[in-house]
């Protein structure tokens, strides 16, 4: 069962002291004004400092499920977010053409009854970022988007698209907005440079 969020710095320095994580309270603000306002953690520094352990102590402390996000070169909107299950989806064709499907009119409604079905949601892979937009029996998740300087550019601007407005669309299902948004904690080890526009969304610490 999801419990309250902190009600001040020095309750969320309680909070996270309980999950014996020692923190700074000028980290502890950091956290209380990121919960309270709404709005992404970013927190940076070196390796080994506690940052990614953030996000999972404020997820068993709030009792919060937590999604992960393993940030790495190369990663895309297939792995992030979704994709389509293809072998399922080739099955079900393999399927319908079995049992044949004629040009008569009956016939076409068909086709267009499997070209609908095979792209609905009992076809679609849910990647991390949908998964933390989607409704949660414990209240919204919290998101950990750990290591980010591993991505690259063009990974990071769609990020800011969907930290904007928690929302993503899929162009076969439309838009999938998140009733609340997720608690998001993003990481940072600094190998290289995250544009201003992404920090200017959060709320930022250095580690």
């Amino acid at each position: 069962m999801a419990k309250p969020l902190p009600a001040s710095i020095d309750d969320t320095l309680e909070l996270l002291a309980r999950a014996d994580y020692v923190a700074e309270r000028s980290l502890a603000t950091a956290v209380f004004l990121s919960l309270k306002m709404g709005r992404p953690l970013f927190l940076e520094g070196e390796a080994g400092v506690g940052k990614t352990e953030i996000a999972k102590v404020l997820a068993h402390a709030l009792g919060r499920r937590l999604v992960r996000l393993q940030c790495y070169e190369g990663l895309d909107v297939s792995s992030a977010v979704y994709e389509w299950n293809y072998s399922r989806q080739m099955i079900e064709i393999r399927l319908a053409e079995a049992e044949g499907v004629g040009t008569d009119e009956a016939s076409g409604r068909r086709r267009e009854r499997i070209a609908q079905d095979i792209f609905s949601e009992k076809f679609l892979i849910r990647r991390p970022l949908l998964q933390a937009l989607e409704a949660d029996v414990m209240g919204p998740p919290v998101l950990l988007i750990d290591e980010l300087d591993r991505t690259d550019e063009p990974f990071e601007a769609y990020l800011l698209e969907v930290l904007s407005d928690f929302q993503v669309t899929i162009p076969e299902l439309g838009t999938i907005r998140a009733k609340e948004p997720p608690v998001v904690v993003i990481t940072s080890n600094r190998t290289r440079e995250i544009h201003d526009a992404i920090k200017r969304r959060c709320f930022y610490h250095w580690v």
